[in-house]
């Protein structure tokens, strides 16, 4: 695991928490709003349920619920901080739904 670490720091590449990313990517507004709904179990990681602490890989699927809406996006790139008007080229939406009136994902 610590050459994998290494190769990784070599390319430049480096984690990012789950909570951090909702925020710099601007999916969710606030941090403490990606917290708390990674605590409620309303985001998963590759299929499995992630807390907000979990660290990203480009790459990865994030399924992220909240409200009516389910937006699922794969992870393009891992920055600390990014204009407002390049958020959006951190991910790919693959899929989004907003189920009809009264549903929660």
């Amino acid at each position: 695991m610590r050459c994998n670490n290494i190769s990784r720091f070599v390319r430049g590449e480096k984690d990012l928490r789950i909570d951090k990313f909702l925020k710099v990517s601007r999916i969710v507004k606030r941090r403490t709003v990606a917290k708390d709904i990674c605590d409620a179990g309303r985001v998963r990681l590759n299929g499995r349920p992630a807390k907000a602490g979990s660290e990203l890989t480009v790459g990865d699927k994030l399924e992220i619920g909240y409200g009516p809406r389910l937006l699922e996006v794969e992870v393009k790139e891992l920055r600390e901080n990014v204009p407002a008007k390049e958020a959006a080229t951190l991910y790919a939406v693959l899929r989004e739904e907003r189920p009809g009136s009264g549903e929660e994902w």
